[in-house]
């Protein structure tokens, strides 16, 4: 009796790939018209991840609730991304601090417990304020910048404007009569950073405008302050004795103080390492 042996198939690896790229490419454009409908519902994080899922073969051997949840936690997480970089964008932040590089090697009085609950930013839900105080070029605008920028992480508008910058708006909305509206936007942000308050004595109209800001914030919204001068003569830089009082009051009595001393940063990199001598 003879026997007869079955005839080996051979599989081209090359053609298994190709069947397999084609299947892709088909199922794609079966579920075309779903990737489109959630863009244009501007569901796009979900729709992104529903065509990765269609791209991958690891997602077919998730359960239904599984790939559904995958697809609600990227559309959650690309709206989150987004509204952060609008806040961002909106902030102006004039310096890249963020709060995980503080040196604080460079000897200043920067209190490292301090700013680790500021991180937080319970200080914003508390609606209270922080004065940055020191000489130039400490990093006061920097570490502002790093507390504000953390912040936005944290769903809180934000707006930085120097101190100056603030009054020739105000000054301006004063004279086209948009004072109003002006005034109002300002109240509706939550965290806002001023650098260089008091530089300079302030105008009748300056320390009124600014009365009106701190008491529509005064325990609604917050103000991260930065300031050369220290706080004993913000009295005499304001001017007015009954106008300084009330701003002080609104200001200085529910803030934390972060008052900082030493060498310029800016300085210390400036130099240049010394040559050997000969």
């Amino acid at each position: 009796m003879r026997t007869y042996a079955a005839p080996i198939t051979t599989i081209h690896p090359r053609r298994c790939c190709s069947n397999y790229d084609r299947f892709q490419k088909e199922t794609i454009m079966l579920n075309q018209p779903t990737i489109e409908k959630l863009q244009t519902m501007k569901l796009h994080g979900m729709a992104d991840a529903f065509r990765a899922q269609i791209e991958t073969t690891h997602a077919s051997q998730l359960g239904f609730e599984e790939r559904f949840g995958m697809l609600v936690d990227q559309q959650w997480l690309w709206k989150e991304n987004r509204a952060l970089t609008r806040r961002l964008q909106s902030a102006r932040l004039k310096e890249r601090g963020v709060i995980e590089d503080i040196d604080y090697q460079h000897p200043r009085g920067l209190d490292r417990k301090l700013m680790r609950t500021l991180s937080a930013s319970e200080w914003v839900r508390q609606n209270q304020n922080v004065l940055l105080i020191g000489p130039t070029g400490i990093g006061k605008s920097w570490l502002a910048c790093a507390l504000a920028q953390k912040a936005c992480r944290d769903g809180f508008s934000v707006m930085h404007k120097r101190t100056t910058e603030l009054f020739r708006e105000l000054a301006v909305a004063h004279v086209d009569g948009s004072i109003g509206r002006v005034l109002l936007k300002y109240s509706r942000i939550d965290v806002l950073v001023l650098d260089d308050f008091a530089m300079a004595p302030l105008k009748d109209s300056e320390r009124r405008d600014f009365l009106e800001i701190c008491d529509d914030r005064y325990q609604r919204r917050s103000i991260i302050l930065t300031s050369q001068v220290p706080i004993a003569h913000w009295h005499e830089q304001i001017g007015d004795p009954t106008i300084a009082d009330s701003i002080l009051d609104r200001l200085v009595h529910n803030a934390f103080r972060i008052e900082l001393n030493g060498e310029s940063i800016r300085k210390k990199r400036g130099k240049k390492p010394e040559e050997p001598s000969l």
